[in-house]
């Protein structure tokens, strides 16, 4: 838990979570703070299973889980090409839709370039390419003038590559897979903020999880089976968790758009796995258990 990345808060309190109800069960665990030196801690250690509970770079890329397919230990969730693949959205996006599974359209520009003229009709959205909870993210609403200068910034500490999206309106939707099971679907209302940004998602009271979704049941199917499809089209193991928006005002059956695929969802009391679980009848003990039983090498 921990690591390095913009996510290391969230990580953190994740791996917290995740340590505490395995020790309830019996299990014993030592908990690491990842920093450089890991390949040596984990060498010396020598685990059974490594349950990776890091969120964003090193922990949720492929190189984590790099050096425990040298080492040999067993870890939790996606493997080395599947958490690589995820994590960089515009590759995922370019494999989601080869298996069918429908996106926004986008492209994939410099930050300076952003900064210097519309690269999309707004409204639109910037994202970096490589990072997670939302972080750098900034809608470009029909109204705005002006290209975003603030991805321009000297500061900047997202990357240089952004990819930027068409706006997509509508509810936002989760879905979870567990191996080959997938979970009940969460609407999220964000009450923090005006999306579901990195406050929404991890400060108590900042969304509403609706569960079960609202859906006609045609469209509720139809996010569950895109959920397990996007799981298997980019090779995740484990649990992972699909997001979608879904306008209901677009044509007839409306329009559902698969937005990313997180091979590391959040484990904190407020993260939404731990309530599909819950619905599902499993506790977060059961969950995390869950896991570590799953845990193998050649992911």
């Amino acid at each position: 838990m921990g690591g390095w990345s913009a996510e290391r808060p969230v990580s953190l309190n994740s791996g917290r979570g995740c340590a505490d109800a395995l020790e309830s069960l019996g299990y014993r665990v030592t908990r690491i703070d990842v920093d450089r030196s890991i390949a040596d801690t984990l060498a010396k250690l020598r685990p059974d299973v490594a349950f990776n509970a890091l969120h964003g770079k090193g922990g949720e890329d492929g190189a984590i889980q790099g050096v425990l397919e040298i080492l040999r230990i067993p870890y939790t969730h996606s493997g080395v090409l599947a958490s690589a693949l995820a994590m960089q959205k515009d590759l995922a996006k370019t494999v989601l839709a080869a298996a069918g599974i429908p996106v926004a359209h986008g492209v994939t520009v410099n930050r300076h370039e952003a900064a210097r003229r519309h690269v999309l009709p707004p409204p639109y959205v910037l994202k970096p390419v490589a990072e997670g909870s939302s972080f750098g993210v900034v809608i470009v609403k029909e109204d705005r003038a002006h290209p975003p200068q603030e991805v321009a910034r000297q500061d900047w500490p997202y990357g240089d590559m952004l990819l930027v999206e068409r706006f997509v309106g509508g509810n936002e939707l989760t879905c979870a897979a567990m191996g080959d099971q997938v979970f009940d679907i969460i609407e999220v209302v964000a009450l923090s903020e005006a999306f579901y940004g990195y406050d929404a998602k991890y400060a108590k009271g900042g969304s509403r999880h609706i569960l079960p979704a609202n859906l006609k049941p045609n469209i509720y199917h139809k996010v569950q089976d895109l959920t397990l499809k996007a799981h298997r089209a980019l090779g995740c193991r484990g649990v992972s968790r699909t997001d979608f928006r879904y306008d209901e005002t677009k044509g007839e059956e409306g329009e559902l758009v698969c937005l990313e695929v997180n091979t590391q969802p959040g484990m904190t009391e407020t993260s939404l796995v731990p309530d599909m679980a819950a619905y599902a009848g499993l506790s977060f003990a059961e969950l995390v258990a869950w896991m570590v039983e799953d845990a193998s090498c050649d992911r």
